[in-house]
């Protein structure tokens, strides 16, 4: 029998591919911390997702002060590659397996991340294999997440359309980026709770899944797609 392939994966680089989330948290508590304030987790928490655009903007009106937005993304940059220079690259449990099993089995793969390309290169180089064929980065887009563009350019750039994809994610907000765009989506929540809906799919962690799983979460949603069948709630394919 012929395994139907999706075309094309797509993937979200913080808190999907490496679990970063907690770097960043490091830099903005330090950046917090500079100017007299308290930075929580559950304050990093409630950016995780958003731009850094936006990610500049709430720290200032958190007292960062003499610093403009792309003076407080490059601090926050910065301090990120630091942490990986020093500590590693955090991949979440089976992130380099199954990109690796979807290399193998010849399907190209997108990095789509409202990181700024120097953190994306960062990654990108440290992969023992090619594993991504294009780079989206998030200066590199007018509109970041949840807007689709950065999900649909990452599709254009591979050739193909985002139906044909498979998106992975972790936030609410890259989800909805990556529903708006067409992908099949799935989300492996990390950091923050994601809602059940029933625009996407759920694996509870990417360890243990290969390309062959995949090919199959995709052909499940383009079944229903075809038939106008949105599935009903939540579904999981662990």
């Amino acid at each position: 029998m012929v395994t139907v392939l999706p075309h094309a994966t797509l993937w979200d680089l913080d808190g999907t591919l490496v679990d970063s989330e907690r770097y960043w948290i490091r830099a903005e508590q330090a950046l917090i911390s500079e100017h007299g304030g308290i930075w929580t987790e559950e304050r990093g928490r409630e950016l995780v997702g958003n731009t850094l655009s936006r990610t500049a903007e709430i720290m200032r009106e958190a007292g960062v002060q003499g610093l403009q937005n792309a003076e407080i993304i490059d601090r926050l940059g910065s301090a990120v590659r630091r942490q990986v220079a020093e500590l590693g690259v955090p991949w979440r449990p089976g992130a380099l397996e199954l990109l690796q099993s979807l290399h193998q089995a010849g399907i190209p793969n997108a990095l789509v991340t409202m990181s700024y390309s120097d953190n994306a290169t960062a990654i990108v180089d440290s992969l023992p294999f090619e594993g991504f064929q294009a780079v989206v980065s998030g200066d590199e887009v007018r509109r970041g997440k949840p807007d689709p563009e950065a999900y649909r350019t990452g599709a254009s750039l591979l050739g193909v359309h985002p139906a044909d994809c498979i998106a992975f994610e972790d936030s609410v907000t890259g989800m909805r980026s990556a529903v708006a765009s067409g992908a099949c989506t799935i989300v492996v929540p990390n950091m923050v709770p994601i809602p059940a809906s029933p625009a996407h799919l759920e694996w509870d962690t990417l360890a243990g899944h290969d390309a062959a799983d995949a090919a199959d979460a995709w052909r499940r949603w383009r079944t229903r797609q075809e038939q106008g069948r949105p599935p009903r709630g939540r579904e999981k394919y662990a």
